[in-house]
């Protein structure tokens, strides 16, 4: 899938050790309670849910999960309902399905509500996933409000001073049609219609956007409409977990936004480049590159802006620094480079499906900047971290990620690797 909204994967496969462990001590609980302990004969997985982000804050709540595997013991369908708080917006609750019917086809659906302002629906559909046959589809529709984005201003030395916060709603159907020259290389056409809504922030203690940046382009009410074509080339041995080769892609594109201030067309061009080296049985070295220009027209709303912070890659847009919340850095074009050494420390069998467990250093590199003339590589934000990730082949990855950049530590929680 290409990025489904939830923060809670990354605690199932550390849950399970622990459940693991408290199974192991169930001679000295009473029975019902060493049922649900036992992962043999719990009717699901209780998985706390803890998820801690620099722009979100810390939710908490309970996750019962339900694994249904195959054959082969490998997951072919996760159900994953919850109950959450949040102290900025309340209580809320969400439903999940993440269906893996063949290795070829996947689809998920996401949906829930807090108390206070917060919102999301996210349906995701993918097929030919492989390239076996000569075309390959993907379909997003999605809804999302959300009230902790974060904006410092534009450029590569925003100060934290400035922090305002905005609640930002947006909706948008995206699909992409790929033709498949061969297995490894292919020819794709993005097209994205998007309605984007940025709102006064809800945050008592953070001034609003509006008060400080009135005048920014993008607030209020805007459409855009993005068509972009791709061309990958792509050599890894798997698409979730992959362990060798690599995967490039060279993109261009322009997209029409239309709002209450201002109108514009403005292009897009760059490259995402990652690569993947076994080391040996329980070891991989994975490395990443993206680079994003946008040439031409001034008139662009903020979020349609090259940025940098978050947790994880999108193709063509946001990029990860793990040491700062997602959107600390805004600009015209943008760098970003990250390198992890991914080693598996354990390996155990549980919920009739195989859990692998990853300790993962990384480092990420990365900045924001105006003139297309300016090396991308001269004043690099610079993460640090540690990451602990939850393996259960061919199609989960859940994870925690820790990385301290210049302005203190960042935990992120999620699914699928950062890239």
């Amino acid at each position: 899938m290409r990025k489904v909204p939830a923060a809670w994967l990354g605690a199932i496969g550390l849950g399970l050790v622990g459940l693991i462990g408290a199974g192991r001590a169930q001679a000295a609980l009473p029975p019902w309670l060493a049922r649900w302990l036992d992962p043999a004969t719990a009717p699901f997985i209780p998985v706390p849910e803890i998820d801690v982000d620099p722009n979100s804050g810390t939710t908490l709540g309970l996750i019962p999960t339900w694994l249904h595997t195959d054959s082969q013991s490998q997951i072919r369908e996760i159900i994953a309902p919850d109950v959450i708080y949040n102290p900025y917006f309340g209580w809320g609750a969400r439903g999940r399905i993440f269906a893996y019917p063949s290795d070829d086809t996947q689809w998920s659906v996401v949906g829930g509500a807090k108390q206070r302002v917060e919102s999301e629906f996210d349906f995701e559909y993918q097929t030919g996933r492989l390239r076996r046959s000569r075309w390959s589809f993907d379909a997003s529709v999605v809804y999302d409000r959300s009230g902790t984005p974060r904006f410092y201003g534009i450029g590569n030395n925003s100060p934290v001073i400035d922090e305002t916060n905005y609640t930002k709603q947006q909706k948008y159907v995206e699909t992409t049609l790929g033709w498949n020259v061969t297995r490894a290389w292919q020819i794709a056409w993005t097209m994205r219609v998007r309605e984007v809504a940025i709102q006064p922030g809800s945050l008592a203690k953070i001034a609003s956007i509006q008060t400080r940046f009135a005048g920014l382009l993008g607030i209020g009410a805007n459409h855009e409409i993005l068509n972009r074509i791709e061309v990958a080339y792509d050599t890894r041995n798997d698409l979730t977990i992959p362990t060798r080769g690599g995967a490039y892609v060279v993109f261009g594109g322009v997209a029409a936004s239309h709002g209450a201030v201002n109108d514009s067309l403005y292009s897009v061009v760059g490259l995402d480049a990652r690569h993947f080296w076994s080391l040996n049985s329980q070891t991989v070295l994975a490395a990443h590159l993206a680079l994003r220009y946008m040439p031409g027209e001034e008139n662009v709303p903020f979020w349609s802006l090259s940025s940098i912070g978050g947790d994880s890659s999108v193709l063509g847009e946001e990029q990860p620094l793990r040491g700062y919340g997602a959107g600390r850095f805004y600009g015209r074009n943008s760098f970003s480079t990250s390198i992890e050494y991914r080693r598996r420390v354990l390996s155990l069998n549980a919920m009739a499906t195989h859990i692998d467990i990853e300790l993962t250093p990384f480092i990420d590199l990365g900045e924001v900047f105006a003139n297309s003339r300016t090396l991308p590589f001269t004043h690099l934000h610079h993460v640090i971290g540690l990451g602990f990730r939850g393996i259960a082949p061919p199609f989960v990855v859940g994870y925690v990620d820790v990385g301290v950049g210049s302005e203190g530590p960042a935990v992120f929680t999620g699914i699928n690797y950062p890239f």
